[in-house]
């Protein structure tokens, strides 16, 4: 897989990219990551890539001609437009959920294109943008930190990305519900014990409890989801 970014913020990304999973990934599959700084494709000594809006109003916009320029570039190295997705990480987007991390892991070219100041200029969007993806409903100062997130939910999809595959298959979200609590070593620290199943070896039993611990967590703190998880169940059951 490629992944290329977009950003003015390169630094933002550069050292989070270079640790844990996502350095290991890059070591242990076919994975490329590019930063590109938007400001090398500015033509003026200011190396200007924003201006302000036509209409007026406050704030910056991202100007249209060095965002086309770097994306230019992008698909003249990789020749191949139509297997790519160009992501623009934005509160107007569709939500950025597990099934759609899924979705993405499958393909093997994407561009984000990191937002900054008040918006991009919308023909970039209109002309290039075939995911916009939100995070949540709140707004943070740029798309970097939402780029940075949706990667690491990404790779740690991709086949060989992590050591233990089971462990990304058991996460929360894998199957609509979210994860039960885990424990390890000691059995007893200051007063709190491991739960005694956990310490039977019945893994039947231990199977038990977890789906247990899961679905009433998934009930108390995400009610929506666990509507949806007993809708599907019951679907399952009547087809």
């Amino acid at each position: 897989m490629r992944i290329d970014v977009i950003t003015a913020f390169p630094r933002i990304l550069q050292d989070p990219l270079d640790e844990s999973i996502l350095k290991q990934a890059k070591k242990r599959v076919d994975l490329q990551i590019n930063l590109i700084d938007l400001r090398d494709f500015a033509t003026d000594k200011h190396r200007t890539i924003d201006d302000t809006p036509y209409g007026g109003g406050p704030g910056m916009i991202l100007k249209p001609e060095p965002l086309f320029r770097a994306l230019e570039q992008v698909f003249e190295e990789t020749g191949d437009r139509e297997a790519s997705r160009v992501i623009y990480p934005t509160p107007q987007g569709k939500l950025f959920h597990q099934a759609l991390a899924e979705e993405l892991a499958q393909h093997p070219h994407l561009v984000f294109i990191c937002g900054h100041y008040k918006a991009v200029d919308q023909r970039v969007i209109d002309a290039w943008v075939t995911d916009e993806i939100s995070v949540g409903d709140f707004v943070l100062s740029g798309g970097e930190i939402p780029t940075l997130l949706m990667i690491d939910s990404i790779v740690r999809l991709i086949p060989g990305a992590i050591g233990d595959i089971e462990s990304a298959k058991t996460d929360s979200f894998q199957d609509g519900l979210l994860d039960c609590p885990y424990y390890t070593r000691p059995e007893e620290f200051r007063g709190l014990k491991v739960p005694e199943v956990l310490l039977s070896g019945n893994h039947q039993k231990i199977a038990e409890w977890r789906m247990q611990q899961r679905l009433e967590r998934t009930r108390q703190r995400r009610p929506d989801l666990y509507r949806k998880y007993v809708e599907t169940k019951q679907q399952q059951k009547e087809s």
